[in-house]
Parts: C-alpha cells; sequence; structure tokens
C-alpha cells in the first residue's frame, strides 16, 4: 500500500472510470467515485511525500467535486504535439528506418494531428511496408518521403480541427497550474 511507502508517486490513467460525474452515473459508479472524493483528504495527510497524479482524455466526464481547489493542487492540459514534439519523435524512429532522400520538415507537416502513437503507428507501417518491397523485389529499400506520403494516405490524424478546439477551449476552462 501506498502508506507505507516514504516516497510514493501513484499515478491513474482513465480516471474518468473511478471519478465519474455521479449525476449521470449508476449506484455503483456513484459510490467508487464517493468513494475516491473520501480518500483525497486522507492521502493528503500522509506524512510520506506522496504524489498523485491522474490523466484523462475526458475531463468534462469527471465530477465537478474532484475538479474543486482542494483535491487536486493542479490541472495541467497535455494537448497534442507541437511542431518540436513531432520533429523528436519522428528523429527518434527515422534512426531505425533504412532511409533515403526524407524531407524532414515535409513530414513534420504533414504529422499535424497525430499523436505519438499515431506517428508510431505511420513508422510501423512504413518499416512493413519497406520489409514487404525488400522480399518482393529481392534487394535494400530505402524508405523515402514519398514512402511515408503513400503510408499517410492510409491513416486519419487522431486529433482533428475539433478536438483540438475543444481542448483548447478545456484548457482554459479547467486549468489550474
Amino acid at each position: 500500500m501506498a502508506a507505507n511507502l516514504d516516497e510514493v508517486v501513484l499515478f491513474i490513467d482513465e480516471f474518468e472510470e473511478i471519478a465519474g460525474s455521479r449525476d449521470r452515473a449508476d449506484r455503483i459508479d456513484k459510490s467508487i467515485t464517493n468513494e475516491f472524493l473520501k480518500q483525497i483528504p486522507l492521502l493528503k495527510s500522509q506524512q510520506n511525500k506522496l504524489l498523485l497524479v491522474c490523466a484523462t482524455n475526458y475531463i468534462r466526464q469527471l465530477d465537478t467535486a474532484i475538479l474543486r481547489p482542494g483535491r487536486f493542487d493542479c490541472v495541467i492540459p497535455v494537448g497534442g504535439l507541437d511542431r518540436a514534439g513531432r520533429t523528436t519523435i519522428l528523429q527518434h524512429y527515422l534512426t531505425r528506418l533504412n532511409t533515403g532522400k526524407i524531407d524532414l520538415d515535409q513530414l513534420i507537416g504533414m504529422t499535424s494531428g497525430l499523436t505519438p502513437a499515431d506517428i508510431q503507428y505511420l513508422v510501423d507501417q512504413v518499416a512493413y511496408f519497406a520489409f514487404e518491397q525488400e522480399l518482393a523485389e529481392k534487394k535494400d529499400y530505402r524508405v523515402t518521403t514519398e514512402t511515408f506520403i503513400q503510408m499517410m494516405s492510409k491513416m486519419s490524424p487522431s486529433l482533428s480541427r475539433e478536438v483540438i478546439e475543444e481542448f483548447e477551449k478545456d484548457s482554459i476552462s479547467y486549468s489550474r497550474v
């Protein structure tokens, strides 16, 4: 149990599953949220160094009592990748591929709206395609910008303009640092 440790980072992903709005919940889900609300002051009163970090993609689904000051000291929005983030991730994955001519600026531009998982999936698809090409042609295949363009045409970004705009509104409404 976290209470028995001197230093703890407790991370809860998909937080809305245990702290969802009680207005829309059944009896069991209300009980779970109520119990979590009771546990927060107990966690804060521990003598150990405890950091509770919770993550959700659905902040609007959280119970309003969870979001009140005093429960969580900070509410920090973490949005989609900016250009620098996409650059870092693409550079990392490109080192794993047998590349030819790559226009990194073009790749960065065409990956707007992709999440880190989307970029990983894209690179995996490019790698599978390159492998299949090497098998079929029995010669070295170099991944190019064109390979990425071809694979991108088969997928859609996870983050639509609407999702990004909604996140930006939520950032203003819920952020507390």
